[in-house]
């Protein structure tokens, strides 16, 4: 007899599954433990820096090994008799937003095995030992990090193709469904938490560049092009290298310091983009010219090229 479609899904989900704790295992049990038990020795590595290599991995590889492989497992056991596994999706769900940590973190995880690999060769020659053995399957230890940042969407493919082939009258249409919204929600919290991350380490980076002047300082402003620019002086024919960063509210127009000390840039002037207004010139004398008008005055500005002159223009 033909197993039914939503029965294979369900199996490729445990067995998936058990694969993937198998990983975790590998990288909390092995990789995180051996390096943390050399660190306490104090010769190789900082035992801080191992802990933000590996974040919060313990828990995630607890919460998979000890919970939910085992419920799993559990689900199948008794398919032929109660054939369900969106019961236990939802409550995986929620402890899915542990991985936002990890996520959030798996750039600069990577950064820190490849600047410690260079800085200490007994933390290389350890790392590179585990990977010879068999359980690492000629992978790297950043190979195998990747596998939780992958896992969520693995599960919303999965479980998407298990509601598409479920028969319209299963006990499981309801919990299922509502199981994938959930997975949903959760990888696209995890993307947006991301994203968001990145803006304001991003916009926090601008702030330091610019001296961090109070009335700047606003979380909620989002940056949208910066760059050197140079300043046409009509009167005296000449133009100067100025700066600018272009926010959704405003535009900074700053003057590079020269001796550069916490800050990078003087805020010279800063326009409201309400009222602003942008047109090109056609100088024949400093060509890639464009005029910048707000209440608060009037910028003749060139760009190096055509191209850089429209992007800042759009």
């Amino acid at each position: 007899i033909q197993e039914p479609e939503e029965k294979k899904i369900a199996l490729e989900l445990l067995e998936t599954e058990q694969a993937y704790v198998n990983r975790l295992h590998l990288l909390d049990q092995v990789f995180y433990t051996e390096l943390m038990k050399e660190a306490k020795t104090g010769k190789m590595v900082p035992e801080e820096v191992v802990k933000m290599i590996f974040s919060n991995i313990s828990s995630i590889y607890q919460f998979h090994s000890k919970f939910f492989l085992p419920e799993l497992r559990k689900r199948m056991e008794d398919w032929n008799c109660n054939p369900r596994i969106g019961d236990v999706i939802q409550k995986l769900a929620p402890f899915l937003k542990m991985y936002g940590e990890y996520v959030k973190n798996f750039d600069k995880a990577v950064e820190l095995i490849t600047a410690w690999s260079e800085k200490s060769p007994p933390f290389q020659e350890l790392i590179a030992d585990i990977q010879k053995r068999k359980v690492c399957a000629n992978l790297t230890l950043q190979h195998h990090m990747l596998e939780p940042v992958q896992r969520i969407p693995r599960y919303e493919l999965l479980l998407k193709d298990y509601v598409r082939k479920l028969p319209p009258e299963s006990p499981d249409r309801g919990d299922a469904e509502k199981a994938l919204e959930m997975i949903f929600m959760v990888a696209k919290h995890s993307n947006a938490a991301i994203a968001e991350m990145e803006r304001l380490q991003n916009l926090w980076g601008v702030y330091q560049r610019l001296g961090l002047e109070d009335d700047i300082v606003d979380p909620s402003n989002q940056l949208i092009k910066e760059g050197p620019i140079q300043k046409v002086s009509t009167r005296n024919n000449s133009t100067s290298e100025k700066y600018l960063f272009l926010f959704n509210n405003m535009l900074l127009y700053c003057v590079p310091k020269v001796i550069q000390v916490g800050a990078e840039f003087q805020v010279h002037l800063r326009m409201d983009v309400d009222g602003m207004k942008v047109r090109e010139l056609n100088d024949t004398q400093f060509p890639h010219t464009f005029l910048v008008s707000g209440k608060q005055r009037t910028l003749q500005l060139q760009a190096r090229s055509g191209e850089e002159m429209d992007a800042w223009i759009k």
